[in-house]
């Protein structure tokens, strides 16, 4: 085989994204039809606070922005999930804040009952400002070797 493979006309790295963040919409679909989380499931959720769509109060986009991890665990309600986006109330501070979330705008995943974690390719011209933790976040599980992580990077040989 050639490392000088011809560029792809087929948007294979999207395609898969598309198809790994249709994931956490199933999830999330589910989640809010039975009523709460299953088990000992919850997650962490890092999304882009200025992408697209991302609707989350003023006070939260200062705070955060960049990037911004939320956990849905035990205390999160109006769960509503879309084919594209998903809402979810959460409290800050002991204040209510309602977000609402475009999948695109979604940039990791993780269930740390079963070790499960989705990561997702972020196109950026510039580094991420570094930002502090969500206050509803609990401490964060770290990811060991063996994990369940899907990484996917279409990027080219050199």
């Amino acid at each position: 085989m050639s490392d000088d493979l011809p560029d792809s006309l087929i948007p294979y790295d999207e395609i898969v994204q598309e198809a790994l963040r249709a994931v956490v919409g199933r999830v999330l679909g589910e989640v809010q039809q039975s009523g709460g989380l299953p088990g000992a499931h919850h997650f962490y959720i890092t999304f882009k606070t200025q992408a697209p769509g991302v609707d989350i109060p003023r006070h939260l986009v200062e705070r955060f922005p960049d990037e911004m991890t939320i956990v849905l665990q035990n205390k999160f309600w109006d769960l509503k999930v879309s084919d594209d986006a998903f809402g979810v109330s959460l409290t800050f501070n002991q204040l209510a804040a309602h977000l609402y979330i475009p999948f695109a705008a979604i940039t990791a995943f993780v269930d740390p009952a079963v070790n499960f974690a989705l990561q997702f390719q972020v196109q950026s011209d510039t580094a991420p400002e570094p930002h502090e933790e969500a206050e509803n976040d609990v401490p964060q599980v770290a990811t060991e070797d063996g994990s369940n992580v899907v990484t996917v990077d279409f990027g080219k040989k050199k």
